[in-house]
């Protein structure tokens, strides 16, 4: 597919108008749309460097403006949502926050301060990004699945979600919970650690309740030295003591 400037730029626009997305779950599964990474990727080579007012980057990636048409809430600060990032109707960027291109934010989501939704990451609808953690950018390889957040998550502070983790619907992040795909989950609620599904990634199940923990080296010098490594740890799933502490009050939003 040769993708020259005016097409790059449509689909620049569809993305921002959430017509077109970089994954889209279909069947019950996430797949990704390659083209559309694609597309983004041409954006590099047809861009040129260019002044954006104390700001140096390609011409073909600039900040987003948002109107009153657009409703959403983006609160003065220093956020900045860049070219080809879906933000939908009802969500909220408190300061100061960056989403990148290729990204989709769904409504009623909150983007709290120092939060980075990373490039073509999918964040669903009512999700709360709590202050200073990261979304993780996936762009390259083009057929790669980016990081995923479902509808109704939470995720706390200071927290990392990287290298395609899936946060299913309703998952609770607990503070300072770091997940790649090589992070060991473990369930404690059967004794099992979560399997990694066919593509390798970490799946946090549906309305899992994840807070940081650790797991002992099972051998070496590590072990008899009695050392532990991370290791986020589920200590339950979702219920009415959970609601009631990370319950958003509708005034906020």
């Amino acid at each position: 597919m040769e993708i020259t400037l005016e097409k790059f730029n449509a689909v620049m626009d569809q993305l921002e108008r959430g017509e077109v997305r970089v994954a889209e779950k279909v069947n019950g599964e996430w797949k990704v749309n390659s083209w559309v990474k694609e597309v983004i990727l041409a954006g590099f080579r047809l861009g040129k460097l260019v002044q954006m007012g104390p700001f140096v980057d390609k011409d073909t990636f600039p900040a987003r403006q948002f109107g009153l048409e657009d409703g959403v809430r983006v609160v003065p600060g220093g956020s900045a949502v860049r070219r080809g990032a879906y933000m939908a109707p009802g969500s909220i960027i408190m300061p100061p926050a960056y989403v990148n291109v290729g990204a989709y934010v769904d409504s009623g989501t909150m983007v709290d301060s120092h939060v980075t939704i990373g490039s073509c990451a999918q964040v669903g609808k009512n999700v709360h990004v709590s202050a200073s953690s990261q979304i993780g950018g996936v762009l390259e390889p083009a057929g790669a699945l980016p990081t995923i957040i479902e509808d109704g998550a939470f995720v706390g502070g200071n927290c990392g979600i990287y290298e395609g983790t899936i946060v299913q619907e309703g998952a609770v992040i607990a503070s300072g919970v770091i997940i790649t795909s090589s992070t060991a989950l473990f369930d404690s609620t059967t004794g099992e650690f979560i399997k990694r599904n066919a593509d390798g990634r970490i799946v946090v199940p549906k309305g899992a309740v994840v807070v940081s923990g650790s797991k002992p080296v099972s051998k070496g010098p590590g072990a008899e030295a009695g050392v532990h490594l991370y290791c986020p740890v589920i200590v339950k799933y979702r219920d009415a003591k959970t609601e009631g502490s990370i319950h958003l009050e509708d005034l906020l939003r």
